[in-house]
């Protein structure tokens, strides 16, 4: 009889970077997609403020709300037991003071039901993640590209091209490791970068459009299942195609009925 997979926890991920085992992570927005990633056997599941893209249809993260990601957020709980589950802070529920993101963490742990929070920013965050941390909050911190942050960098763009940004990236994170998150995801910059970030910080990286030098690398789960029908983003690679099959199987559903196929006496039960 095999032994139950462990519980990832903060402390596994540091002990993963050290023994440079790659860390996985993905996104998850309820119970199903939890389940498969628990299925999976990957190590981090982050419940995405992306949320708002993929599963409500909005046009970007920011009209997220605290109470949406605390509704998607315990459903992933539900789902998945053995990776460690990292809420997303959405839109203006950190930044205003540190006691406001205290306040609106704390939430995130006890309603949600997550094991740690992930902000965007650098070094101006700071004060938030040393408070967090001050009161046993576990945070993942998030440089680069900040979805967020789309209409001060100019939209969907990569960062750390210009001068200077390799030096700002890295002061960045280590501002962050200073303050106490335990991990860092690099979004959407120059391999080079990256990778001298992960060299420069004891804590783990998490990669998204960073290249390969990364700790580890997280996906947004309809970009890596493919079921979407939106265009998929190039730092993104669908390991399948489940949106087509879902439609073919929708179809066939939809011919049968109209034919009188379904239900047939299988799915019936008699006088």
């Amino acid at each position: 009889m095999s032994a139950s997979p462990k519980k990832v926890r903060v402390s596994t991920l540091r002990r993963m970077k050290a023994e440079r085992r790659r860390i996985t992570m993905v996104t998850a927005y309820d119970a199903i997609t939890a389940a498969l990633a628990e299925a999976a056997g990957l190590d981090v599941i982050l419940v995405g403020d992306s949320l708002g893209m993929t599963a409500l249809g909005l046009p970007t993260t920011l009209p997220v709300t605290l109470d949406m990601m605390l509704h998607h957020a315990a459903a992933v709980a539900r789902g998945a037991v053995t990776p460690l589950l990292v809420g997303d802070m959405p839109f203006m529920t950190y930044k205003v003071s540190p006691e406001q993101a205290l306040a609106n963490a704390g939430r995130m742990i006890q309603e949600g039901s997550m094991e740690a929070v992930k902000i965007e920013g650098g070094k101006e965050m700071a004060p938030v993640v040393e408070r967090l941390v001050e009161a046993g909050l576990p945070v993942m911190g998030h440089i680069g590209l900040l979805p967020q942050s789309i209409h001060a960098q100019g939209g969907f763009r990569v960062q750390g091209r210009e001068a200077g940004e390799a030096e700002r990236l890295e002061a960045e994170a280590r501002a962050l490791e200073a303050a106490g998150i335990f991990a860092l995801v690099l979004e959407a910059m120059p391999t080079g970068i990256a990778e001298r970030i992960t060299r420069a910080v004891a804590i783990p990286t998490i990669g998204v459009g960073a290249g390969p030098a990364c700790d580890g690398q997280v996906l947004v789960t309809t970009d890596l299942l493919g079921l979407t029908d939106k265009r998929i983003p190039k730092l993104a690679r669908p390991y399948a195609h489940l949106f087509d099959d879902a439609v073919k199987a929708l179809r066939a559903y939809a011919e049968d009925v109209r034919q009188g196929r379904f239900p047939g006496p299988e799915n019936t039960y008699g006088e």
